[in-house]
């Protein structure tokens, strides 16, 4: 019989990181943290982001090689599943890379490719793709380009962003200083360019669960 973590293993390792920083995080850290995730669901912008049903807008980005990759032409080979995250500094975002990296032999099933995207200049993206030794696409979608088409960017609070900066170096991974990031967002595109899922989310530590894509690429199989 599975479990409960066997079943949801990324969330289960998720709120197991979220458990650890609330114990080890200073009481103004949380409290900057807090409003920061605040200002964002107030700003609706989970409302506004392309949804179930829309067109996928195509796009084009260099993957961490510096080869070009194109939406449209990856979704004639079959289903594209399409998630942002935020940066290789983000343990959240390390936590799902890997998962979905073991989950890739079961995309793989059903036709899909997976592309992640980062707002993080190439050389830091194709630091993330070895240490974690990813055999997807991971395209650098710098000053956040595509994000902005598809609605899902958004500005950092300035007590975040100085936080994100002074722990991580923000400005370093992204290559300027704007202090925006986008949501952690996956989608799963058919052929026919329509989003058929859409994980929207505005807290950035939770993730689409890959059982879950799993599940809506046998549907539209």
């Amino acid at each position: 019989m599975e479990t409960k973590d066997s079943q949801r293993p990324l969330e289960n390792k998720l709120n197991k990181r979220k458990t650890d920083t609330a114990k080890h995080a200073s009481t103004d850290k949380k409290q900057i943290y807090a409003e920061g995730l605040k200002v964002l669901k107030e700003s609706n912008i989970v409302l506004n982001a392309l949804q179930v049903g829309d067109t996928a807008l195509n796009f084009e980005l260099p993957n961490a090689s510096g080869k070009h990759v194109t939406l449209y032409n990856q979704l004639k080979k079959g289903p594209v599943i399409l998630m942002w995250y935020r940066g290789g500094w983000c343990p959240y975002c390390n936590i799902t890379l890997q998962h979905m990296q073991q989950s890739l032999t079961e995309f793989k099933k059903y036709n899909a490719n997976l592309l992640a995207i980062t707002p993080e200049v190439p050389d830091s993206s194709i630091s993330t793709k070895e240490k974690h030794q990813l055999q997807f696409e991971v395209l650098s979608d710098v000053d956040n380009v595509v994000a902005r088409y598809y609605k899902v960017v958004h500005k950092l609070t300035n007590a975040v962003a100085n936080v994100y900066e002074k722990n991580f170096g923000l400005s370093d991974y992204n290559g300027n200083t704007k202090g925006e990031l986008p949501l952690a967002v996956t989608y799963i595109i058919g052929q026919d360019k329509i989003i058929k899922y859409a994980f929207l989310d505005a807290d950035y530590r939770n993730r689409a669960e890959p059982k879950d894509l799993i599940e809506i690429l046998k549907e539209i199989k």
